[in-house]
């Protein structure tokens, strides 16, 4: 039985009353959330280990980090250590986007290890396995999904969205289909002259994911890949299938989130949120950036964690971190770092934004620390401990420096919190 049957029957699940108590919630609004499909919690039965995670709206909005193989360079190992670091920091979930190795073998060490909701996008497999788009059968995409369900893959992005007739409407775009599996499924629809078999074999992927309770994760093959592309004609056109596809999964007793742009202009990221609940009925929805600017090559991090706090205060519930590697190559474990900490800021902002109840009490918190120079509870407090210690000792001695009233920015003389401290005190006589 999935989540959301459960859920439609009022009964608490395991798995939904340590999401709750992780989140701060209460389980009877989780239990709410879920059973509306307002919300989902990733949990496939066979992954061992999982500690769950709410995604929703009326929750703290989530964070992913991609990790995987490429075919030019990476291995296993690094992408272990990208998830241990991922962790440690405090993702919400991960993605295995392996294109390069043994991708079964990949996969199952990554969810052996892995206490996160583990994401996939079967397609690169079947693309692996057919040698290339030409070579995916209907029966060999049934077949990896199958595979990956039962090896406990808790969601699973589907591009099922991207119908033949959306084809010519991404003609005339700047950057075309920046999707991996939106291109890989629009291709295949060209060379055989057929529709997208995800959309065809929606309720037999539908039985799958019944059957192990993965969470569909509604792929937007056409998302757009710069400003001038963003909110068009494919774009919209999708979004609507998407919106239906929301429905049929529902309706199958299967739990459903919807992925979002892309590339948008500020402007029109809070009119992007508003269509997808409204189209989408509510679904969770998770959002690559959305990147603000074109031009923010090795600081693309930092463009989307722009996009990504005013796309989550405006309704998006799961923001997928981008690194400074973004459009530029394979990330490393400094780039997910920081791709990392971007993407934390970004959410804790917008939660803080929309008044969850004790969003702003870490910060208070740090600021009070921050006023009596307690150095350790500040470094404790920040969202990346190690580095906030690092670069305060940069200028000061170790030993000495906790016990200074200041940093070396200002200096005792200099120091604002200092002078601030002393104001309104009697100058005995």
């Amino acid at each position: 039985m999935t989540q959301l049957v459960s859920a439609r029957k009022g009964s608490l699940t395991p798995e939904i009353v340590k999401a709750a108590a992780r989140e701060g919630a209460q389980s009877g609004l989780l239990l709410k959330e879920v059973a509306a499909g307002r919300a989902v919690v990733p949990a496939n039965m066979n992954h061992k280990g999982l500690v769950p995670c709410a995604i929703g709206r009326a929750f703290t909005c989530k964070m992913n980090v991609n990790l995987g193989t490429s075919g030019l360079g990476s291995g296993l190992k690094k992408e272990l250590k990208k998830l241990e670091l991922a962790m440690q920091l405090g993702a919400d979930a991960v993605m295995d986007l392996s294109t390069g190795g043994d991708l079964p073998k990949i996969r199952k060490e990554i969810i052996k290890r892995s206490t996160l909701p583990l994401g996939t996008v079967p397609i690169y497999e079947a693309i692996k396995r057919g040698g290339g788009a030409k070579g995916i059968s209907r029966q060999l995409l049934l077949e990896v999904i199958e595979e990956q369900a039962e090896a406990g893959v808790d969601f699973m992005t589907i591009h099922a969205g991207l119908l033949r007739r959306h084809l010519p409407l991404a003609k005339g775009r700047v950057t075309g289909i920046v999707s991996r599996g939106g291109a890989a499924m629009a291709k295949w629809m060209e060379l055989n002259n057929a529709e997208n078999p995800f959309y065809e074999e929606f309720d037999r992927i539908c039985a799958i994911f019944r059957k192990h309770d993965v969470t569909f994760s509604l792929g937007d093959g056409l998302r757009p890949g710069s400003l001038a592309d963003a909110c068009d004609t494919a774009q919209f056109a999708e979004l609507d299938t998407l919106g239906e596809l929301v429905k049929r999964s529902r309706a199958a007793g299967v739990q459903v989130m919807v992925e979002g742009p892309g590339h948008v202009p500020l402007d029109k990221v809070q009119m992007n949120m508003t269509r997808a609940a409204k189209v989408c009925r509510g679904a969770p929805f998770y959002v690559l950036g959305p990147l603000v600017t074109d031009i923010g090559a090795g600081y693309d991090h930092i463009t989307a964690a722009i996009g990504g706090a005013l796309a989550a205060w405006h309704g998006a519930a799961f923001l997928c971190y981008l690194t400074p590697k973004e459009h530029l190559g394979l990330p490393e474990l400094e780039d997910v770092r920081q791709g990392i900490i971007a993407s934390k800021i970004a959410a804790h902002a917008a939660d803080i934004a929309r008044g969850l109840p004790g969003a702003a009490e870490r910060d208070l918190a740090m600021s009070k620390a921050r006023y009596a120079f307690n150095w350790e509870r500040q470094f404790e407090l920040s969202l990346d401990p190690a580095r906030a210690r690092c670069m305060h000792h940069e200028g000061m001695a170790k030993n000495a420096g906790l016990k200074k009233k200041f940093c070396t920015m200002c200096g005792p003389d200099f120091c604002s919190m200092r002078v601030s401290r002393t104001l309104g005190r009697r100058v005995a006589a």
